[in-house]
């Protein structure tokens, strides 16, 4: 695995420190194959990249959500083994959609530490704008579901205003897709026993969510295709300036 010629190597502990865990747990997870091994550069350090980065994340993410070692190791041995960046992320995403919606009371240090990082005040004041942390006296209330994401935002470059207008749309066009599915199949079972119901729902809610976001992955990334693509496009030349050779393709004068 290649760490790739964009992004900047890191050593086990800045990957370590990255990812919110300690060295150790790097290397352990890499003797029991849960991570590639680095690429070996100059006075034999070890380089990580942004792959490892992202499986490291979606480990501890399975972790965080009770998986045993066992099932992690079953689940990552199911992955395709060149998955880059953005499609473990989108594993790790399916694995967070099924954290609990809890509200928990934590110290600024209990904060820090799930939130794997340092939060300085303007990084508290965007996850409240956010809605996921409130400051209650010397304690914070954290909404825990959400938190890994927001620390995640606090890193992209866009404003505070272009985040809090795009969770708005996601939730508005989530909350009507949900809607809409809900009545589908309560009309599909609407003659159906009480017991086969809450059975179908069970079965059914796992496989609508990875549906859902497989399938606004693939819309997404067409558009964002169809966005660079008009923008690498050469524009047409203003003011009427006639194209070389555009005499020869016109119509014959009688």
């Amino acid at each position: 695995m290649t760490t790739g010629t964009e992004e900047t190597p890191l050593t086990i502990d800045e990957l370590a420190a990255r990812a919110g865990v300690t060295v150790r747990t790097v290397r352990f997870y890499g003797t029991r194959g849960l991570l590639p091994p680095p690429v070996i550069g100059p006075r034999r350090v070890g380089h990580y990249g942004a792959e490892h980065l992202a499986r490291l994340q979606l480990i501890e993410e399975m972790q965080h959500q009770g998986m045993t070692l066992a099932a992690i190791e079953r689940h990552l041995r199911q992955l395709p083994a060149d998955l880059g960046p953005h499609d473990l992320a989108i594993h790790r995403a399916v694995v967070a959609s099924w954290a609990p919606d809890t509200v928990e009371t934590v110290s600024r240090a209990e904060l820090e530490r799930h939130a794997g990082r340092r939060l300085a005040e303007e990084d508290l004041d965007r996850l409240a704008a956010m809605n996921v942390v409130t400051r209650d006296g010397e304690s914070f209330r954290v909404d825990s579901g959400l938190l890994r994401l927001a620390v995640q935002l606090l890193d992209v470059p866009l404003s505070q205003e272009t985040i809090l207008a795009a969770r708005t749309v996601l939730t508005g066009h989530a909350r009507a897709a949900a809607h809409e599915l809900s009545d589908l199949l309560r009309e599909a079972v609407a003659e159906r026993d009480t017991r086969d119901v809450k059975s179908l729902s069970a079965h059914m809610h796992p496989l609508v969510v990875q549906a859902l976001l497989t399938t606004f992955q693939r819309s997404l990334k067409e558009e964002l295709r169809q966005w660079l693509d008009g923008a690498a496009a050469p524009k047409a030349p203003s003011g009427g300036t006639t194209a070389p050779g555009a005499e020869s393709r016109g119509t014959p004068s009688a």
